[in-house]
């Protein structure tokens, strides 16, 4: 403890800022334990780039992802008497060819790739992270004619609907920001799209089934959320179900890391969050085959010193 397992450097991905060891050092300076680095997976049709990577070739994205891990590696031995440092991606899922190509990716890199981070980002095909433009765009492709709930009660179902295909053929270790399709609405309640609420507690239900850890992601606060990602009643009905959680701080550069971590404690309080876990290294392989396990954090986290620095 502190731990964080989802973060960025803008040395590997063009949306975030500075360099991967940067990123590391400032882990380091901030006392984090364990802290995974986990960046995109390649995208593999040109349409898919975003606007900061225009003149980037599909080639070298994926070569990218190569010097990604050839560094992380590189980290998690300079600094191994200093941090844990865990080598992971976040996946993408925008067609269904990036499944295909995420199971090569993963039969290719092997254990280089010791955990993944279940994370959607597009509803029929298009951005729904990006700004808020391109997420009405998305919802837009969605047939209104039976009113705008149907309409966000269908985008809703197909989010959740290829975040269950992701666990189903991954079993990803952490599941990314669980409830990111209302990321510009965040006071939308799922109850009140009963087919889309049936669906993610589905997913819940999985993945707590196979093992995996929910992340608790700082980022949602700058992004204007009063609360982290899930919300809180995607948050009580993990709890409900005996789900598990973790800490990402989801950073993009080292100015991000830990940034917000302050307003976890008060947040995992009022939600009711009384155990906390973390991914470690393990001889024993998981159900998705690769040798992390998740492990309780001994002692209780509300004292941990990392709370009063």
């Amino acid at each position: 403890m502190p731990h964080s397992h989802h973060s960025h450097s803008g040395q590997f991905c063009k949306h975030a800022k500075g360099i991967l060891e940067d990123v590391v050092v400032e882990a380091i300076r901030q006392k984090f334990e364990v802290y995974g680095l986990t960046e995109h997976v390649p995208r593999y049709r040109a349409e898919d780039l975003y606007p900061e990577e225009a003149g980037v070739t599909l080639d070298e994205l994926a070569s990218q992802f190569e010097r990604f891990l050839d560094e992380a590696h590189r980290l998690k031995a300079k600094y191994a008497s200093q941090i844990t440092l865990l080598v992971g991606l976040e996946t993408e899922y925008i067609t269904g060819s990036d499944l295909d190509n995420l199971e090569r990716l993963l039969t290719h890199v092997g254990s280089r790739v010791e955990y993944v981070v279940g994370s959607v980002h597009h509803v029929n095909a298009i951005p729904i992270d990006f700004d808020v433009d391109t997420f009405h765009k998305a919802l837009d492709t969605l047939d209104a004619g039976f009113g705008a709930q149907h309409q966000q009660q269908v985008f809703l179902s197909r989010y959740f609907d290829a975040q269950y295909e992701l666990l189903r053929r991954f079993r990803p270790e952490i599941v990314g920001h669980f409830d990111l399709c209302r990321l510009y609405n965040p006071g939308l309640m799922f109850a009140d799209y009963p087919a889309a609420w049936v669906k993610a507690e589905r997913n819940i239900k999985f993945a707590i089934e196979y093992g995996a850890l929910f992340e608790v992601n700082a980022a949602a606060f700058r992004k204007g959320w009063d609360s982290a990602f899930p919300g809180r009643d995607v948050v009580k009905l993990i709890l409900k179900h005996g789900g598990r959680f973790a800490l990402s701080d989801d950073s993009h550069g080292p100015h991000a890391v830990g940034f917000n971590y302050h307003r976890l404690p008060e947040y995992l309080k009022e939600v009711g969050v009384l155990e906390l876990w973390y991914l470690q290294r393990s001889e024993v392989v998981n159900t998705a085959g690769r040798k992390v396990q998740p492990v309780q954090l001994q002692n209780t986290w509300q004292v941990h010193d990392f709370w009063f620095r």
